[in-house]
């Protein structure tokens, strides 16, 4: 024997009809906290500031800024 029930609610209803809690206002929340630090750490994804974190030391860079400018530069 086969038993068919078709339920026509809302998710709210469902959740509302099992006992489960609302967890809207706190993944609200959740997502404000993560935008922020999103929008707080971007400053460190310039590519300025990664090769300052990178190498700390701006003289160790000079080796490498002389490397591609030779490779840039047309030879005469």
């Amino acid at each position: 024997m086969k038993v068919i029930v078709n339920v026509d609610c809302t998710p709210e209803e469902a959740r509302t009809f099992f006992g489960l809690p609302d967890v809207k206002p706190l993944q609200e929340a959740m997502l404000k906290e993560v935008e922020a630090r999103l929008k707080a750490n971007l400053a460190a994804m310039q590519p300025e500031a990664l090769l300052r974190m990178w190498f700390p030391d701006a003289s160790s860079l000079e080796p490498w800024r002389q490397f591609f400018a030779n490779l840039v530069q047309p030879k005469t």
